[in-house]
């Protein structure tokens, strides 16, 4: 490699908010945002939300002169919903759907931020990606992670996987940002945001990100950074209820011991200790809160099984048959909605467990580099941070 290799790489990243009829005046936004993307001419174009595969193609199809590669990362029953378009040939693909991806019987991803009852999940996913970073990025040149990651930055989740894997913030790391206050990409500006939703946030939240690093004897900076306001950027109205994100990062060539991307063993770095052992924390109270639902749905199943062999003894004496068979199918419905969820929270105990025997493992041997000495009981460790988790709070 050249010493004096450098590249430009201009990347955009939206949340297309692209739900088939429920989302307002969506075909008009996929056109602009087309026509949008084709006059700016980005090396990348990384959406979220494009749920529809109609709009897909129609992107695809109108992105092709300018971006002649293009993937839509299909999965489970509706799909992903993420794509990319890019102006450069596609080496590799690969999808890594998450363990956990919150509960089936909850139908929006808003929480309240006191009482977050997603926050294990949201932990077991960072968890999860920056695993998955970690373990696929070795031999690349560059790592860009980019897209609604549905956290703030300092939730502790966005906090476990920037310090795991070193990336970098691109809205704190440029000198040169135009956008909206702080950042934020879902501004009370935008007429499509839910007002009631940002009441306590007047200025808004960031929720979305461009994250970089470089790995292998490579240097990257951000030199700029812009969001939208809430407004599309020529004709007014917004490309969607989230702001679009445009990052201008530029790569050199760097030898690894100067380049200050590269990242540290979690011995040398007490901030990483710190998010691991609340991270940890966190996953052990999902987990006690997911056995206890399931050993709810254990005692419903039990009790529905005994109705159901009491129906039965009352179908075949005669007595009561009418009413016992008027009351079967609601009866069979009960044991089999408590079995789905005894089932589901059974996976959510393993996927959280497998997530806190991971970050058991990296602190059991940070603390062996560290020389710490023995490693403290669990029940001490969850009383220590509970209480730093409260306070905080």
């Amino acid at each position: 490699m050249k010493p004096n290799f450098s590249l430009r790489l201009r990347i955009f990243n939206l949340n297309c908010w692209g739900i088939p009829y429920l989302s307002k005046h969506r075909a008009d936004r996929m056109r602009r945002l087309g026509d949008f993307l084709n006059q700016e001419s980005f090396d990348l174009a990384l959406l979220e939300e494009v749920w529809s595969e109609q709009d897909f193609q129609y992107l695809r199809q109108k992105l092709s002169p300018t971006y002649p590669a293009a993937h839509h990362f299909r999965s489970g029953i509706i799909g992903s919903g993420l794509c990319v378009f890019s102006k450069h040939p596609i080496q590799e693909l690969t999808q890594h759907i998450y363990t956990l991806n919150g509960y089936p019987y909850m139908l929006h991803a808003e929480y309240n931020r006191q009482k977050d009852i997603y926050l294990a999940h949201r932990v077991a996913q960072a968890w999860e990606l920056a695993q998955f970073i970690h373990h696929t990025s070795k031999k690349a040149d560059v790592v860009l992670l980019c897209g609604d990651l549905n956290m703030h930055p300092e939730d502790l989740g966005c906090c476990l996987l920037k310090e795991w894997t070193g990336l970098h913030d691109a809205y704190l790391e440029t000198r040169d940002f135009k956008g909206s206050e702080e950042g934020n990409t879902m501004v009370p500006k935008n007429c499509y945001v839910s007002q009631q939703e940002l009441k306590p946030f007047p200025f808004g939240v960031r929720i979305d990100y461009v994250l970089y690093k470089a790995v292998s004897g490579f240097y990257i900076s951000c030199k700029s950074f812009e969001t939208t306001t809430g407004f599309d950027p020529h004709r007014g109205t917004p490309l969607s209820d989230h702001e679009a994100l445009m990052a201008t990062l530029f790569v050199r060539h760097s030898p690894p011991q100067q380049n200050p991307s590269s990242t540290h063993g979690p011995a040398e770095r007490s901030p990483l200790m710190c998010v691991l052992k609340e991270a940890w924390t966190e996953l052990g109270l999902g987990m006690a809160q997911a056995r206890w639902w399931a050993t709810f749905a254990s005692y419903v199943i039990g009790l529905g099984l005994l109705l159901l062999a009491l129906l039965c003894v009352l179908a075949a004496g005669g007595g009561a048959g009418e009413a016992a068979i008027l009351l079967w199918t609601p009866s069979v419905g009960l044991v089999l909605w408590a079995g789905a969820f005894y089932l589901f929270h059974v996976q959510e105990v393993n996927g959280l467990y497998r997530a806190q025997a991971e970050l058991q493992h990296v602190l059991g041997r940070a603390r062996e580099a560290q020389d710490l000495g023995p490693e403290p009981q669990p029940a001490l460790l969850l009383g220590q941070q509970e209480g730093d988790r409260t306070k905080e709070q």
